[in-house]
């Protein structure tokens, strides 16, 4: 989500500049920042913004620059001289005499200061949109060259966690081995050898093993990791579902974990939580 455009275009004597900076959020917050003259546009260009940005915290400026010698605000000399002259005669009447601040109350009552909005030409509407238009394209440049580098990490990261699974398979043989002479040994203290049901036992042990099986935690891992690469590849809006996926690959990884037994495992099991923890971050900034 995160990105930033810029776009210029003039309007008779002056220059109208669009800024646009985007970062990373649930929802699509905007900020609008618009000379007043144009407040009459804010909803038309707020939509445009929404329907081409979808998420982000997004902040867009709009910004007029005149040539020297002209202002964007000027003073409205014939109502200013009529206030002065109304307040005049009143401070005379009731005796208050004459003070400077006087001005300064003058030019914030109404209509003093010209805003320019009568010099707005209604052909500027669509150079505005056209210009907020480039600016969008400029911003979903960046983002697009943002999301290409995010892309490559994230891959290369589930790619890490494919290579730690396929690392777990040496240490299953060995693994089994250890259960099972931790469990017979274990026995062995409560129960004298002679006094076993040796197809009772082997009953047990294959039941007591079944349960730390991790065979299916495996291949739903695969799964979801192969899953989550070909989601990365549409082209509608996929980080709340590339969110899902990766919640469901740290839920198998937490259950290799806990049935793991076994050091070499519980070392893999870790490399990949990292890894996964980093995926996790760089989705926060996937629109």
């Amino acid at each position: 989500m995160t990105g930033y455009g810029k776009a210029s275009c003039e309007l008779g004597e002056k220059t109208a500049t669009f800024e646009i900076k985007s970062l990373n959020s649930k929802q699509f917050d905007l900020y609008f920042r618009l000379p007043n003259a144009y407040r009459d546009r804010e909803m038309e260009m707020r939509n445009d913004l929404a329907n081409r940005l979808k998420r982000g915290k997004v902040e867009v400026n709009l910004t007029l620059e005149f040539p020297e010698g002209k202002q964007a605000t000027q003073i409205n000399a014939g109502v200013v001289k009529a206030y002065y002259s109304q307040l005049k005669t009143i401070a005379g009447e009731i005796g208050i005499p004459e003070h400077e601040p006087m001005l300064q109350a003058i030019l914030r009552m109404p209509d003093a200061m010209n805003n320019g909005k009568e010099a707005i030409d209604p052909s500027e509407t669509q150079k505005l949109a056209e210009t907020l238009a480039l600016a969008l394209d400029e911003l979903e440049k960046y983002r697009n060259n943002e999301g290409s580098a995010l892309a490559a990490d994230i891959s290369k990261r589930i790619g890490l966690i494919e290579s730690f699974l396929g690392q777990i398979e040496p240490f299953e043989n060995e693994r089994s081995l250890a259960l099972r002479n931790k469990l017979e040994s274990s026995l062995l203290e409560f129960i004298p050898q002679e006094s076993l049901d040796k197809n009772r036992y082997e009953q047990e042990l294959i039941y007591y093993l079944e349960k730390l099986d991790i065979s299916e935690e495996k291949t739903r891992l695969r799964h979801h990791c192969k899953y989550f690469l070909e989601v990365m590849k549409e082209s509608d809006q996929v980080g709340r579902k590339l969110g899902f996926v990766a919640q469901e690959i740290g839920r198998e990884i937490n259950t290799i974990g806990s049935k793991a037994s076994h050091s070499g495992i519980q070392k893999l099991v870790v490399l990949m939580k990292d890894e996964l923890e980093k995926i996790k971050e760089q989705l926060m900034n996937v629109l």
